[in-house]
């Protein structure tokens, strides 16, 4: 009787070992499905500083932005995808650069818009991945440079690290 017990606790613990394995493994390939790398977000959002919503957002750093109920957002238009009532969202500002192109990462689920000269812009490139421990999407823009507003909808938590940078 000893024997098959203590045979048993060897397999449950060696499948424990080869499944932990496998998990790391698949979370480190997680991140390499991204369209492109995002090893400076990872780097960044590690040290994002608490953002209150209507904040400016710097290229080439990220914030841990604090959402608000979507219904206090005071968003510029309407998101392009209706936010569900019970969702956070946040308004912020950014100074696109003079190259006009910036990619928005983010840690969450959550949809993103830009908006410039009162006309939401469409991305020029989207990339999301649901494996990568701490980042879930990142959305690229083309848009003129200076002034413009990103929106945040429909979070399901009311915080979100967002990194702003210029595409790699």
């Amino acid at each position: 009787m000893w024997v098959p017990f203590a045979m048993k606790k060897l397999v449950i613990s060696l499948f424990a070992i080869l499944a932990s394995t496998s998990f790391a493994i698949a979370e480190e390939a997680g991140c390499e499905a991204f369209k492109w790398p995002v090893t400076r977000e990872q780097a960044l959002f590690a040290a994002a500083p608490a953002t209150p919503s209507g904040a400016t957002l710097a290229v080439g750093a990220a914030a841990d932005l604090a959402l608000v109920p979507v219904e206090k957002a005071g968003f510029a238009l309407a998101p392009e995808r209706a936010p569900a009532s019970d969702t956070f969202g946040a308004v912020a500002s950014v100074e696109v650069p003079p190259k006009g192109a910036i990619q928005i990462s983010l840690s969450g689920e959550a949809w993103v818009d830009v908006i410039q000269d009162g006309h939401a812009i469409k991305s020029a490139g989207y990339s999301g991945v649901k494996t990568c421990p701490g980042i879930r999407k990142s959305v690229r823009f083309k848009l003129a440079p200076g002034p413009a507003t990103v929106q945040f909808s429909g979070a399901k938590k009311a915080d979100l690290k967002v990194a702003v940078l210029a595409p790699e």
